[in-house]
């Protein structure tokens, strides 16, 4: 397969992680002779610092002609600090979600046995978590009329919601349902909001096409319970986009490290990968921040093209790095490893998984592990 990937590494980690997605995916093409050309373009907090601008029409055009898009993270403290900002590098990853239709966003959140010790959730509590959440991105309350009076004093954020926009993913999250354990559960508030009950009466008439999945609804503050009290209970989650935004960092921390985590947001026509972290400016260019999580949204890259093996072997590779402790401080404090280590360890994997060994000193010293 020929595949043109734009690459957005954007902002704090972002470029370190998503280089080594990028690694990752050429051993990929190498070793299954598949041919993707990748394309770099800035986005967030470099982009407006270049160009004024949080998503450049350049970088915007790239994205448009690419088969997909591979992203970093955006962000910088300087505008964390500062609420009367009116460019914001989270504007470029909304503007781009918008413009392109990346109407929905796939977040998956599994457990590995051997780090479940890290969760601040009980063992027995966690073990065999294994649920996806699918969120609304381009619709509700973040893309709605804002107002703020003359005075100052009085805002307001209008969440307005179409049945197109609900039925469209909530097509997705059943037909995920149906190829998984067949239960769907919608996160609303629909003793309180208008729009969630629109969400309630739609989930319900397109429950009726797929019959074997079963259906249940939560308020989003009692599902922001369970997620913590039973995550197990959970196999899809349907819910709206500020809602999802919450759950899924919420739910980012069952598995003991939110660098294990990544996200598709998909359109009709277009598709974003990323992981789900945040830019973490405390560890930039230090070369110790968890490559998994980009490297597991290169693996989900693959899935929607249906190149099913082929991810499937990107995620063997991470669990056999997280088996031998081939990892960056956040998982292993004792005796870790570099950003770039552990994604040169699992592009030999991937390159060679018979003949790659583990040998400390030679990965210490950015050497092939390949016998």
């Amino acid at each position: 397969m020929k595949l043109k990937i734009a690459v957005l590494p954007g902002d704090g980690i972002g470029p370190e992680v998503t280089q080594q997605a990028v690694k990752v995916l050429n051993a990929i093409a190498e070793k299954h002779e598949h041919t993707f050309n990748f394309e770099k373009a800035i986005v967030g907090a470099k982009a407006i610092d270049e160009t004024g601008n949080p998503l450049p029409a350049e970088t915007l055009k790239i994205c448009a002609n690419s088969d997909a898009i591979l992203f970093g993270t955006v962000g910088d403290p300087k505008y964390d600090s500062n609420p009367n900002a009116k460019i914001r590098p989270e504007q470029g990853l909304i503007k781009l979600r918008k413009s392109l239709g990346l109407f929905a966003n796939i977040h998956p959140v599994i457990t590995y046995n051997s780090l479940i010790h890290r969760s601040n959730l009980k063992k027995d509590v966690i073990k065999g978590a294994d649920f996806v959440i699918y969120r609304e991105l381009t619709g509700g309350i973040y893309f709605g009329e804002k107002k703020l009076s003359e005075d100052g004093n009085t805002a307001s954020d209008n969440c307005t919601y179409t049945s197109k926009e609900i039925d469209r993913i909530a097509h997705l999250a059943f037909k995920s349902a149906h190829i998984r354990r067949k239960k769907l559960t919608l996160v609303d508030k629909a003793n309180v909001l208008e729009t969630s009950r629109l969400w309630r009466k739609r989930v319900l008439d397109i429950s009726k096409s797929y019959p074997d999945v079963k259906v249940e609804f939560l308020f989003v503050d009692h599902a922001a319970t369970q997620l913590i009290l039973n995550p197990r209970q959970f196999d899809v989650i349907l819910t709206e986009n500020m809602f999802g935004d919450i759950l899924t960092d919420e739910a980012s921390v069952i598995s003991g490290s939110v660098g294990l985590l990544a996200s598709a947001s998909i359109g009709e026509h277009h598709a974003l990968f990323e992981p789900v972290h945040s830019y973490y400016p405390q560890v930039k260019g230090k070369n110790i921040a968890n490559p998994m999580a980009a490297i597991l949204a290169a693996a989900m890259l693959l899935d929607h093209f249906k190149l099913y093996d082929e991810a499937e072997v990107i995620r063997a590779a991470v669990e056999k790095s997280i088996e031998l402790n081939i990892s960056t401080p956040d998982l292993n404090a004792t005796n870790h490893f570099s950003t770039t280590s552990v994604g040169n360890f699992i592009s030999d994997f991937i390159l060679d998984d018979e003949n790659t060994f583990y040998n400390k000193h030679n990965i210490d010293l950015g050497q092939s592990t390949i016998i």
